[in-house]
């Protein structure tokens, strides 16, 4: 083989047989290629997590950033750092390594993510928009023991998580609280059913929106619920368009459960004698708020003997409740006030003859306590005449979402233009 120079290009050797000729050697020029730039993007991100006790400003301090002006933030952005929650996370984008972050970012709400952009001297605040899809999403079982276990073992976590399928049983009781009491209806047997709009962002995260509707089978009886809007609020109706909101909750505590039942004897925990029990204990932790069960007016709040520090309401058609062994009254509660169902009127303690921190609860029908779970409380008010047709497409459209099968997300088909993305 011969020994070829370069010069002004590229050139290669090749045998002449390669090149499809008889001739020992053949100095060849190729094309030479064009330059290829290749772009190396440096830039690093570091999520940091604001501490328990620690501010803001001490997060950004230990990310080398001291001249970001929280003060300066506008109050629309719902970013108030006196108010910010240990374990939000803040991610901090630097353009090298070793450099100080440019851009900085944080989930301030699930709908809203707040952007902090360097501009030479000062940082420019920007929010961008989470999106969220909701698609219906059905689910059914049967309820062994509570709401929550029932829906926890119906639901995985790649569906809803953990506080997500929580706060769907949360709904669920409130959308039920005029005709059952949770913490002593449910019997083996029992099933639920519900359709959701479970919300997808376009970040794919996945979360719980709204009860669309559900169903209730309770020692055989069925008990409905649609969701309808009717001068711009959202109600719950039965299949017949009344409404499921009663003159009287059925139970005056949220997420309770019940230490004794109503009109049983049983040995008084104190007294250490053996009487009829005149109303419903709902075991609680001390300071759990404590909802009037129905519109009424305040006959006295204070102590009373064995009842502790007690509240007694005074409803239309001769009803009375009374609310035991507080620990303390709410702002404004005292003798003479009006109350609306659901208010606030004090809080769970052990005041009086009481043994541990519990509501004791009473319903007096003209001076007669009765068993508040039994006592018929008729019908909700019916839906107007102006919203019954849309009400009964509404109903038609969910009853068969409710019908649908299997459980799980409901088919393309099978959904209306509420399949939408929503701010």
């Amino acid at each position: 083989m011969g020994k070829l120079r370069l010069a002004g290009g590229l050139f290669v050797m090749a045998t002449a047989a390669a090149l499809g000729v008889r001739r020992p050697w053949q100095q060849v020029e190729l094309p030479v290629a064009a330059p290829i730039e290749v772009m190396a993007d440096l830039s690093t991100e570091v999520l940091d997590t604001l501490r328990r006790g620690e501010t803001l400003s001490e997060l950004l301090a230990r990310q080398g950033i001291r001249d970001l002006d929280l003060a300066r933030l506008d109050p629309a952005i719902a970013l108030d750092p006196r108010r910010l929650r240990s374990g939000l996370v803040f991610a901090f984008r630097r353009p090298a390594r070793d450099s100080l972050p440019t851009r900085i970012t944080v989930r301030a709400t699930p709908e809203q993510r707040v952007v902090f952009q360097r501009a030479s001297d000062r940082w420019d605040t920007a929010v961008e928009s989470i999106h969220w899809r909701a698609e219906p999403f059905r689910i059914e079982g049967a309820i062994d023991n509570s709401l929550y276990e029932a829906i926890d073992a119906q639901v995985g976590d790649d569906q809803l998580d953990a506080g997500q399928r929580q706060r769907l049983a949360w709904d669920l009781a409130d959308i039920y609280a005029w005709q059952v009491d949770f913490t002593r209806d449910i019997q083996t047997g029992d099933r639920f059913r519900v359709v959701l709009d479970r919300l997808m962002s376009e970040d794919g995260e996945i979360r719980f929106g709204r009860v669309l509707a559900s169903d209730l089978t309770m020692s055989g009886k069925s008990m409905t619920a649609f969701r309808f809007e009717t001068a711009g609020r959202p109600t719950f109706f039965d299949g017949d368009g009344k409404s499921l909101r009663r003159a009287f909750l059925r139970a005056p505590v949220q997420f309770r459960r019940i230490s004794s039942t109503f009109a049983r004897a049983r040995r008084h925990p104190v007294l250490g004698i053996t009487r009829r029990h005149q109303g419903t204990d709902y075991a609680a932790s001390p300071g759990t708020p404590v909802m009037a069960a129905g519109d009424g007016v305040v006959l006295r709040a204070g102590h009373a003997g064995g009842y502790g520090n007690l509240v007694e309401l005074r409803h239309r058609n001769g009803i009375t409740t009374r609310y035991g062994h507080l620990r303390g009254f709410a702002r404004g509660i005292r003798g003479g006030a009006r109350v609306s169902q659901g208010q606030t009127i004090g809080y769970v303690g052990s005041t009086g003859l009481a043994s541990g921190p519990h509501l004791h609860y009473e319903f007096r029908v003209n001076g007669v306590a009765k068993d508040a779970r039994r006592v018929e409380l008729g019908n909700g008010a019916p839906i107007a005449d102006r919203d019954r047709e849309a009400f009964e497409r509404e109903r038609d459209r969910l009853r068969g979402l409710l019908d649908a099968s299997p459980p799980g997300a409901i088919a393309q088909a099978d959904r209306d233009t509420s399949d939408r993305w929503l701010p």
